[in-house]
């Protein structure tokens, strides 16, 4: 078990196949080390090694611990609370994050923590607002929210985003739904500067 500790270093996620070449008896010394508190068991087969700061326990990283469950890189979080800041009247709370992936589906839970993997066969590297408007578009049946309202206001406030980017991302991952809003807001700026 000395030599499996060597190998684990504070504030890193690990899977169980991660550390299985460093023990004998991997899943007893898994046990000991998630009694000793030098492991945190986070989801089956996935552990954190405990950072301590002065405020206590520092949990872990939601990028480490996705990818470590994914034992891949390419995925983009988007919580659903993100787009509250676009200015489009969205109050809401949602306690999930969604990850868009290649590999995964399902609703899974990590540290405690809900994620709701959703295949996508396309999405960026990171999050822009001119994707979180599409991402919003394409959601708004899973939202809590008013969809007219929001769609209301999304032309209101046009002007606080980049058209000719929502026009690009609305053609690479938007529904046919968000292409025909958009291609509205687009027509209707046009008008108006005629």
């Amino acid at each position: 078990m000395e030599s499996l500790k060597l190998h684990i270093t504070s504030g890193e996620v690990y899977r169980r196949s991660d550390l299985e070449c460093f023990s004998s008896a991997v899943d007893r010394h898994l046990s000991l080390l998630t009694q000793d508190g030098t492991l945190l068991k986070l989801s089956h087969g996935l552990y954190y090694a405990p950072k301590k700061s002065k405020f206590g326990l520092v949990p872990p990283n939601d990028i480490d611990m996705v990818e470590r469950f994914l034992k891949d890189d390419n995925f983009l979080l988007v919580s659903p609370n993100s787009y509250n800041a676009l200015g489009l009247g969205l109050t809401q709370l949602y306690n999930t994050t969604w990850v868009y992936n290649h590999k995964r589906h399902g609703e899974f839970s990590l540290n405690g923590k809900k994620f709701l993997f959703k295949l996508k066969s396309s999405f960026p590297k990171t999050l822009t607002t001119e994707f979180l408007v599409i991402d919003l578009l394409n959601n708004l049946d899973k939202l809590a929210e008013d969809s007219d309202q929001i769609v209301k206001n999304f032309y209101k406030n046009a002007d606080r985003f980049n058209a000719n980017e929502l026009v690009k991302l609305s053609k690479y991952y938007g529904s046919g739904f968000t292409k025909k809003l958009v291609r509205l807001l687009i027509r209707n700026i046009k008008l108006n500067y005629a």
